[in-house]
C-alpha cells in the first residue's frame, strides 16, 4: 500500500480532536479530507526564471491604497512595526484592485491576520490557485505533501499518528526561524496560509520583522553586511525526505542559490536582513570560522529579539498573509501530547530574485 493511500485512509475517518489516546470516542468524517497530504512520485524539472510584476506597484497609483479596509469592523496593530489584525473584511470577495492594495499593505506591515474567513477557506483548491496567481507564479514544493491533483498547494500536517512536516526531533526547541524556500532563485513574496484543523490550544506561529532586526544593528555593521551574500540550500530538506521522513518524496532535485545578506523590497524600498537558520548555510567569500561567527550572531539576534516579534494565535476561519521578503517565521510545535490534528494549507507565489540593498553588489553563481 502506498504512502498516500495510508495517509488518506487513516485520516478521513479519524476524529477531529482525538484526545489523550482515547480511542473509544465517536469518529466522524473529516470535512477537509480532500485536502489531506498526497505524495505523488511525479518528478518536476528545475524551475526557470520569470519576470515578476509585483501587484503592490499598481496599488501605489491608487488615491487610497488602503481602501480595501474601509468596511473593516476592527483593525488592530499587533505591534508597532509588525502585524495587523483585521475583522470584517471578506477576502473571498476582494476584486483585483483590492488584492493589489492588500499586497501593498502586507509589504508595509509584513504580516496581516484576517479573522472570520470561512468563505475563503471553504471555496476549495481551485479558488486557492486563482487567488495565489494574482500575486505571482505559484511555487510547487519539492518535498511536501499537497492535495491530490493540486501540487501548488503546500500542506503542513501533524496528528496523533503521523507528521508530514520538516521537523527536527533532536533539538531542545521546535522554534526554527526561516523564510519559506529561500533556496530558490526567486523565493516567495506574499504568502497566504490558513489552518483547516487545529489543536484546542497551542500550534501558534511566531513572526519577526527582518526590517526591524536590521535596524537594531549599528550602521557600520549594517554597511558591512550589505557587501555580503550567502548560500541558501535546499539539500538538507531533500535529505530529510530521502531518509523516509515527511513522505519520502523528492519531486525536484534540491538547489542552492546565493542571495544578498541585506535585500531591498522592490515596492517599499525597505531594507531587510535576509538570512535564516533553516536554509542559509554560509557567507560567500569568508573563511568558515568567520562565516559561522557572523551567521550565529545574526541567528541569535533574530531568536532573542522578542521586541520585534508578533505571535499569531489561530482561531477557526483565520487567514494569515505575510511578505517572505521582509519577515521570518516559525511554527510552535507544543501540542504533540494532545494528539490533536494541525492541518494547514499554504499558497506560495514566487517573487523577484532578491535585490541587493547595496546597488551594484555582485551576486556570484554556484
Amino acid at each position: 500500500m502506498s504512502a498516500v493511500v495510508t495517509v488518506t485512509e487513516i485520516s478521513q475517518t479519524s476524529a477531529l480532536n482525538l484526545r489523550g489516546g482515547d480511542q473509544e470516542q465517536k469518529t466522524e468524517p473529516y470535512s477537509y479530507a480532500n485536502l489531506l497530504p498526497h505524495f505523488s512520485p511525479e518528478q518536476y524539472p528545475p524551475l526557470t526564471p520569470f519576470k515578476h510584476e509585483d501587484p503592490g506597484f499598481r496599488a501605489l497609483k491608487h488615491t487610497d491604497p488602503r481602501a480595501f479596509l474601509k468596511n473593516a469592523t476592527n483593525v488592530v496593530e499587533l505591534t508597532p512595526n509588525l502585524g495587523t489584525e483585521v475583522y470584517g473584511v471578506n477576502l473571498a470577495t476582494l476584486d483585483s484592485e483590492g488584492r493589489d492594495q492588500l499586497a501593498l499593505e502586507v509589504a508595509r506591515r509584513g504580516l496581516m491576520v484576517f479573522r472570520g474567513q470561512h468563505e475563503f477557506i471553504d471555496r476549495g483548491p481551485d479558488s486557492y490557485l486563482e487567488w495565489g496567481r494574482h500575486f505571482g507564479r505559484l511555487h510547487i514544493h519539492p518535498t511536501s505533501g499537497h492535495p491530490k491533483d493540486y501540487p501548488q498547494i503546500h500542506l503542513v500536517y501533524k496528528d496523533a499518528k503521523s507528521s508530514y512536516n520538516f521537523e527536527r526531533e533532536d533539538s531542545i526547541t521546535s522554534t526554527v526561524w526561516h523564510s519559506d524556500v529561500s533556496y530558490e532563485l526567486q523565493p516567495p513574496g506574499l504568502t497566504t496560509f490558513f489552518l483547516l484543523s487545529q489543536p484546542t490550544t497551542g500550534g501558534d506561529t511566531l513572526f519577526t520583522s527582518q526590517i526591524s532586526t536590521l535596524k537594531k544593528l549599528s550602521p557600520s555593521f549594517v554597511a558591512f553586511l550589505r557587501t555580503l551574500s550567502a548560500v541558501h540550500s535546499g539539500v538538507e530538506q531533500a535529505q530529510f525526505s530521502r531518509s523516509g521522513k515527511r513522505g519520502g518524496i523528492v519531486r525536484r532535485e534540491p538547489v542552492e542559490h546565493v542571495h544578498p545578506l541585506v535585500r531591498r523590497h522592490p515596492v517599499t524600498g525597505e531594507e531587510a536582513l535576509y538570512v535564516n537558520r533553516q536554509f542559509t548555510t554560509r557567507i560567500v567569500g569568508l573563511k568558515r570560522e568567520e562565516s559561522e561567527t557572523i551567521l550565529k550572531f545574526l541567528y541569535d539576534h533574530v531568536d532573542k529579539s522578542a521586541d520585534l516579534q508578533a505571535r499569531v494565535k489561530w482561531q477557526p476561519g483565520t487567514v494569515v498573509l505575510w511578505d517572505n521578503r521582509v519577515t521570518a517565521h516559525s511554527a510552535i510545535v507544543d501540542y504533540g501530547k494532545s494528539n490533536e490534528r494541525r492541518h494547514g494549507a499554504r499558497i506560495t507565489p514566487q517573487a523577484e530574485r532578491p535585490i541587493p540593498a547595496l546597488e551594484g553588489l555582485d551576486i556570484p553563481s554556484l
